[in-house]
């Protein structure tokens, strides 16, 4: 048995132990605390409250408790109302706050809410084993504040309106994974994929998706995939899916760890920034002067104006972007393209085959 205090709780599992909760109470136990099977085992989730509406009808809710790990949903009250039917059916519908799917692509298709797979067989074995044959119920999972935290999570951009989304594969959210997160971004590539599209543009970003959108002359907001701090999982995804052929574009801070083999790129789990630039830098034959001020500043901003004073960025900049080439064949199956930009929007290399005016497949 799991503790939520140590391992966390997924959207999916709090909206499980809500409708549990309610289930619970209709049935004449009002539980504060529930024991919820997951795909990694039991784990006891703590209920806010716990009410009767109707003979028939209760609802309960379960906050998300903080846990080691950046995630905007923690804190928010996760509600679930159930109704017992008198048929054996299951249903489970989005209220106030749930998220609606509007893109093809994902694992909930256009038009019903984005509770996931995961989180509704969980629910439905849950409640299953509280309920007689010939019962089944209807739950309604609902977020209050989920439609004003959904413009800080991925739905915008995957096409989810209205709020968030009820997520989980594990039930679990262990500290520090972020793996709702890298989930919630593989399926930009699911979207992209389901529209046919086979060549894509990743960026690390934000600044990357401002650079591509300003770069192409004409390009559908669908093709534009951010990786944030996880490349080798969302190249390793895009492989999977069949993807032939991905344009790397963004900011060198971020593009330039690729060519030392770093698909994880969050500066705590790795940076050598300075390492990467400093070793190209003398491979081009920058003086010695220069490879040391390199080494010994801070940003890569003020690194590249070091080139500059050299004359040397666009061969660092080609010698990086090849390595990026090399590490992504020597793991992927796609063909690769690289764009590295300063912060002004410069293009820093010149090796690169996708022109503006590139016409997509």
């Amino acid at each position: 048995m799991k503790d939520e205090r140590v391992f966390g709780i997924t959207t999916g599992t709090a909206a499980t132990a809500a409708a549990l909760a309610s289930l619970l109470c209709l049935k004449g136990c009002e539980a504060r605390k529930v024991r919820v099977r997951t795909p990694s085992g039991i784990l006891e989730v703590d209920v806010e409250y716990v009410e009767r509406i109707s003979d028939d009808t209760a609802r309960a809710c379960v906050i998300k408790r903080p846990y080691p790990d950046p995630d905007v949903t923690v804190n928010l009250e996760i509600i679930s109302t159930v109704q017992i039917t008198g048929t054996p059916e299951i249903m489970i519908r989005g209220g106030e706050g749930v998220g609606i799917v509007t893109k093809p692509g994902l694992q909930v298709p256009p038009g019903e809410p984005a509770i996931n797979p995961v989180p509704r067989r969980m629910m439905e074995e849950n409640l299953r084993e509280h309920l007689r044959d010939d019962e089944g119920a209807v739950v309604t999972v609902s977020v209050p504040e989920g439609e004003r935290i959904a413009s800080r999570t991925m739905n915008p951009r995957l096409g989810i309106t209205g709020g968030i989304s009820i997520l989980g594969t594990k039930g679990i959210a262990r500290p520090m994974s972020s793996e709702a997160y890298r989930e919630s971004l593989a399926c930009q590539i699911g979207i992209a994929t389901a529209l046919g599209f086979r060549e894509l543009v990743f960026v690390p970003g934000n600044i990357g998706e401002r650079f591509a959108v300003e770069y192409f002359e004409s390009i559908e907001e669908e093709r534009i995939i951010q990786m944030a701090n996880f490349p080798g999982y969302m190249l390793e995804e895009a492989d999977k899916r069949g993807v032939e052929r991905i344009i790397l574009m963004g900011h060198a801070g971020k593009l330039i760890k690729l060519s030392a083999g770093i698909f994880q790129t969050k500066s705590s789990v790795a940076d050598a920034r300075r390492e990467i630039m400093a070793a190209h830098a003398a491979l081009k034959g920058a003086s010695r002067d220069t490879v040391t001020r390199i080494f010994n500043h801070g940003t890569v901003e003020e690194m590249i104006s070091e080139l500059d004073g050299e004359g040397l960025t666009v061969r660092v900049f080609d010698g990086i972007a090849d390595a990026i080439r090399d590490r992504c064949t020597e793991r992927y199956s796609f063909d690769t393209d690289v764009l590295i930009f300063s912060l002004d929007g410069r293009v820093l290399n010149s090796n690169f085959k996708t022109g503006s005016n590139h016409r997509f497949d």
